[in-house]
């Protein structure tokens, strides 16, 4: 017996009944992922005592099973083949990868024509060599774009060597202004090699929608992993793209009987602005549009009352209900500042639309809005409002109200922090556009204005944080404060206590809705979005949140404290 506990694979043995009644400590930990077994059915439906070498698909993967008599029962060793997929068929023992330049034509635009094609022979020559040597095939199949195929053993290795070729790549200097960046999407474990590429690509998608600069590695359908990330988004300056999706839009806009806005829930500036230059835009083209608004929180309250004083604007405003009953075959749904569908106004929308289009600039996360008409999608923008306002500049004969004009400068104006985070040119574009048709600053300003008693609860906030790891702070928002839109303000909180000497992080957390939620805000030096993705959130580098269900207060404090450390563990 003691032979078979020291086996490196899971044992159990089986009594005669074929109950289990002892194994091993591999077993113990394998079987952490599996539901209570008490039998050996419990883990395989269809075992035969009498075969002494079986398959079976247990959790994700198959096993063969051997089986040997003994005195007490049944001994019986598992050990995975990683060379039968989910189906029971053969599965692929390669990988899938693609490599793109990020910012290719970025670097391009800064360097002497004469040396750019010597840049990319060079960086062509790194990448070709770099996956040779790993016993790879790679051939680039577009202009910075790369497809590359090695065996599955060699990912271990691409993890210990930490993807070195993203540093080769970024150090070449041949009169570039800015380095060179790279994105790799990887696609394994699927059926046929066909599927690795599918999820190569679903891979490669991802890592762009999350700002670029990244590795993304999808091992089956709904698992990913990421590496890398903690850059800077690459920032694209053509307006090639804003011009290709403005003009989708219309076209869009035009085949549809109407048009359903929907943001997302505890809508704030961003949400609301972008909404109505999206409306103002159906509204050109003579289509009726309603914009999904279930509450009117404090945070955009002031513009939403300017936009109904508006007569275009009368009953333009629905609920999830009225939103849901009139939704029709050709009806054209755009959602706005948001991609994940559960945090929408109303996700039974998504799956009543037949066209829906999706406008966002929050690195994306996996469970993504898909099925979509058209998506434009931009993590280096600074808000959904200025991916509007770029849309609108290549609407010929527009004219937007001074109500619609502001909300889209106030919506830039409340992401950015005052032009200070996130901030591109053509994010001074877009404001210097909007200022042009006549945006007033000081009545946009008008629009951030808190009650007196949301202030003196902001500094409540601010004065009874905890000082974490010397340059880190918790706070939380006390429940007897009661105050209109709480996740706003503990998101404001998080903001001014980056303002205090010494605090490069912010996490501030308040109780809503059965909900503990987190809002965490950085200087760059710890990227929270991956933080708070532990925590099933996402958002941004410098800004995040997350939501936290069944646990209280104290609970959900340990659980952000601990995810702290595991976050500074990995990146020591």
């Amino acid at each position: 017996m003691n032979e078979f506990l020291s086996i490196p694979f899971p044992f159990v043995k089986l009594n005669k009944e074929l109950k289990i009644v002892d194994y091993n400590a591999n077993y113990k930990d394998w079987s952490k992922n599996l539901k209570e077994v008490k039998t050996i059915f419990d883990l395989m439906s269809e075992f035969d005592v009498d075969k002494p070498k079986q398959k079976a698909l247990i959790g994700d993967s198959y096993y063969d099973l051997y089986t040997k008599a003994c005195d007490e029962g049944f001994n019986v060793i598992f050990i995975e083949n990683p060379y039968i997929n989910r189906q029971g068929q053969p599965a692929s023992n390669i990988l899938v990868g693609i490599l793109l330049v990020d910012n290719s034509l970025e670097i391009q635009e800064t360097m002497d024509e004469i040396r750019f094609p010597h840049f990319s022979a060079i960086i062509e020559r790194k990448i070709n060599d770099y996956f040779n040597n790993m016993g790879g095939l790679v051939r680039r199949f577009e202009s910075g774009k790369y497809l590359f195929v090695l065996n599955k053993e060699m990912l271990k290795k691409l993890r210990e060597d930490k993807f070195s070729i993203v540093d080769q790549i970024g150090k070449i200097e041949m009169g570039n202004d800015v380095p060179a960046t790279l994105s790799i999407g990887i696609g394994m474990n699927g059926n046929t090699v066909n599927e690795d590429m599918a999820f190569a690509r679903g891979a490669l998608d991802l890592a762009l929608g999350r700002g670029g600069n990244q590795i993304v590695i999808k091992e089956s359908e709904d698992t990913y992993q990421f590496v890398g990330g903690d850059g800077k988004e690459v920032s694209k300056n053509s307006r090639v793209r804003a011009r290709v999706k403005a003009y989708g839009l219309v076209e869009l806009i035009l085949s549809a009987s109407d048009v359903i806005i929907m943001g997302h829930k505890n809508p704030d500036l961003d949400s609301l602005g972008s909404a109505a230059g999206i409306f103002a835009i159906a509204n050109f083209y003579d289509k009726k549009c309603h914009i999904v608004l279930n509450r009117v929180t404090s945070s955009v309250n002031v513009l939403y009352e300017r936009l109904c004083d508006d007569g275009r604007y009368e009953n333009a405003f629905i609920n999830s209900e009225e939103a849901q009953s009139m939704i029709k075959r050709r009806t054209l749904l755009i959602v706005v500042d948001t991609h994940r569908p559960f945090l929408t106004e109303c996700p039974e929308l998504l799956d009543k639309a037949k066209t829906i289009v999706m406008i966002d600039h929050h690195r994306k996360s996996t469970g993504a809005i898909d099925n979509c008409a058209l998506v434009y999608h931009e993590a280096y923008s600074s808000s959904t409002c200025e991916m509007v306002t770029e849309m609108l500049m290549y609407i010929k004969g527009i004219r937007l109200s001074r109500t619609e004009i502001e909300g889209l400068l106030a919506g830039i104006t409340i992401d950015t922090k005052n032009f200070a985070f996130k901030t591109g040119i053509k994010t001074f574009e877009a404001a210097a556009y909007l200022k042009k048709n006549g945006a007033d600053t000081i009545s946009v300003r008008r629009l951030f204005k808190n009650s007196f008693d949301e202030y003196l609860a902001r500094s409540e906030i601010i004065r009874t944080a905890e000082i974490i790891y010397d340059n880190m702070a918790i706070s939380v928002l006390d429940e007897n404060i009661q105050v209109d839109n709480p996740t706003l303000l503990i998101a404001q909180a998080a903001d001014e206590l980056l303002g205090i000497r010494g605090i490069e992080v912010s996490y501030v957390l308040c109780e809503f809705c059965d909900k503990i939620h987190i809002s965490a805000r950085s200087l760059g030096k710890v990227n929270v979005q991956k933080l708070m993705e532990k925590l099933g959130g996402g958002g941004h580098q410098a800004g995040a949140a997350a939501q936290l269900e069944n646990v209280t207060m104290e609970e959900a404090i340990e659980i952000l404290k601990e995810k702290i450390e595991e976050y500074l563990k990995e990146n020591e």
